[in-house]
């Protein structure tokens, strides 16, 4: 029996240890959201931008305030403008935009979380009792941020 002590003892720690290294079965996690197609990013990053001057045209901030990253810059013949400032400006109602028309759009990815939207736009308008250019060469990057698409820039070019 005392020889039998040490073998048992010795056992019953190997044993132990055994069932101590053993991982424990992790709980099922939700199935990660598939990631969007390019195809279907650049739809969405589209109708962001069409969104974006319907409510410019409309006088509506909310979708600025969505669709507009904290730390978006945007640059026209005005000078550069900040998410605040963008918001704080369609909001005011100094802006007329009687028609809008945007062509030749095109979106470029630099990554699969980060494009580029260009296009012309054709609009008849006033701010702040200036004319709106008749037409303008524009660009904005959207960067893919909590899994939905965000402009961080915009600028335009008077078209010629």
């Amino acid at each position: 029996m005392t020889k039998r002590l040490p073998l048992v003892i010795v056992l019953t720690l190997f044993l132990t240890s055994l069932a101590y290294a053993q991982d424990a079965t992790p709980s099922p996690s939700p199935a990660p959201k598939p990631a969007m197609s390019r195809a279907q990013s650049q739809r969405a990053i589209i109708a962001i931008e069409k969104k974006l001057w319907e409510a410019f045209k409309n006088k509506d901030n909310k979708p600025f305030k969505a669709y507009l990253a904290n730390d978006s810059v945007m640059v026209s013949d005005q000078g550069v403008g900040t998410k605040a400032s963008v918001v704080k400006d369609i909001g005011s109602g100094d802006c007329e935009v009687k028609s809008y028309e945007l062509s030749d759009i095109k979106v470029t990815f630099i990554n699969s979380s980060t494009a580029i939207v260009t296009y012309k736009s054709v609009q008849e308008g006033t701010c702040g009792g200036q004319a709106l250019p008749a037409a303008a060469w524009s660009s904005s990057t959207y960067v893919m941020r909590g899994g939905k698409w965000l402009a961080v820039s915009h600028q335009e070019t008077v078209a010629k």
